[in-house]
């Protein structure tokens, strides 16, 4: 038997994927200044020039989070791992730990608990809706003795976003550690860690930071590296565990991992980009173009899963027209246009869509783009549409709220 034996039967050469245009759920168009800083040389995860680009970085996600603290840094995995990191550390065996469902990263979150050989107690809230803070206060008093408050500030299975200032507050009030998910909001529409009272916070790369996948930032208080110090038993991940992790990230650079350099170029890069264009213009930008999104997809009866008060202008979650094959309208938005849109997840299966207007895919012509092709497509499929109807209601949008 020679090697060649285990050679592919098909023949297999260089991988150019096609030019999309990613309006889904995530992740979003990378920014051309993030893949050419990706594609720089590669340095050791310990050389000097790199460890300054790392606090760099530091500071530059504490702007983004609105932080101080110090336990501030991208963990090298998508968000899921920054999610689990904040559960590993954070529970014994035996804690009750508060967790708010209104959707599937809720569901999530209860299932890290568990793992985690915690007691969750759940509050449950509609798909769609947002987290009622009075059910928080209400199962915080029938258990006084709970830890941790966890949940899911801008749920993307559903495109609503909860009170995360009252959600904050309220365990504050019991005295109790939060955890909080912020995936798809950080960078699109307003977070400010220490001003709600926030202990443990996670996020992603790849949605409004425009990065690709693969890190996930994440932050935690005085209070959290504290309980993590005054542990009995070690941390149930040798890869997660904060008090290994504060060796690399911190003064000693202690060798923890190798670091994937070149991705943290591109968080790097991606983070000037915002800070150049300052949060609250971001956050402006995002709900400009939803708005203009918004005023489109009425021309064609295309209503929001979500009230208006609680939506994500960054994830516009839509009901799906009826009589319209959900499925065949995405397979010909990505076959005809190269545009990509999400589907809904769980009970949302089938009957919506999820729009992403998410960091350097929240722009004009990705709007008038979507929408455009959206009407030819339900058009091609039998519905009745007034042509042009849609873009020229976000154009006319744009034309009466100009950019500030």
């Amino acid at each position: 038997m020679t090697t060649d034996s285990f050679r592919p039967e098909k023949k297999i050469t260089t991988f150019y994927p096609p030019q999309r245009t990613l309006l889904g759920p995530g992740p979003s168009d990378t920014h051309s200044r993030v893949l050419s800083a990706m594609a720089r040389p590669t340095l050791g995860h310990l050389d000097p020039v790199f460890t300054e680009m790392m606090e760099e970085l530091k500071g530059l996600l504490r702007y983004v989070f609105q932080t101080t603290n110090l336990l501030t840094f991208p963990v090298s995995g998508p968000g899921s791992v920054g999610m689990e990191m904040c559960f590993v550390n954070m529970i014994v065996p035996g804690d009750k730990v508060v967790v708010c469902r209104n959707g599937v990263f809720g569901g999530r979150m209860i299932e890290n608990v568990e793992r985690c050989g915690g007691i969750p107690l759940v509050v449950e809230d509609k798909w769609g809706d947002p987290v009622d803070p009075q059910k928080v206060e209400d199962i915080l008093k029938k258990h006084p003795d709970a830890k941790i408050v966890a949940f899911v500030h801008a749920e993307t299975s559903t495109g609503v976003q909860s009170d995360a200032k009252t959600i904050g507050q309220i365990a504050r009030k019991y005295d109790c550690l939060t955890i909080m998910d912020t995936v798809t909001s950080l960078g699109g529409t307003p977070v400010y860690m220490d001003g709600w009272d926030i202990d443990a916070i996670y996020s992603g790369s790849q949605k409004c930071l425009s990065c690709p996948p693969g890190l996930s930032p994440v932050s935690f208080s005085e209070r959290v590296v504290d309980l993590v110090r005054n542990r009995t038993e070690k941390v149930h991940s040798w890869f997660m565990d904060i008090s290994l992790l504060l060796g690399y990230w911190g003064s000693s650079r202690t060798y923890h991992h190798t670091a994937p350099t070149n991705s943290l170029y591109g968080l790097h890069e991606s983070l000037v980009i915002l800070y150049e264009e300052g949060l609250e213009h971001s956050w402006a930008r995002h709900h400009r173009n939803h708005e203009a999104l918004k005023a489109g997809l009425k021309t064609l009866g295309i209503g929001y899963v979500v009230d208006e008060a609680y939506r994500l202008p960054q994830l516009n979650s839509v009901h799906v027209p009826a009589g319209v094959d959900e499925k065949e309208v995405r397979r010909k938005l990505l076959t005809d246009y190269n545009l990509e849109i999400g589907a809904g997840l769980g009970d949302f299966a089938g009957k919506i869509w999820r729009i992403g207007l998410m960091g350097n895919s929240s722009k004009l012509g990705n709007v008038i783009f979507c929408l455009d092709a959206l009407e030819h497509v339900l058009a091609d499929l039998g519905m009745k549409v007034n042509k042009g109807a849609a873009s020229s209601a976000a154009h006319q949008y744009y034309a009466n709220n100009p950019a500030v």
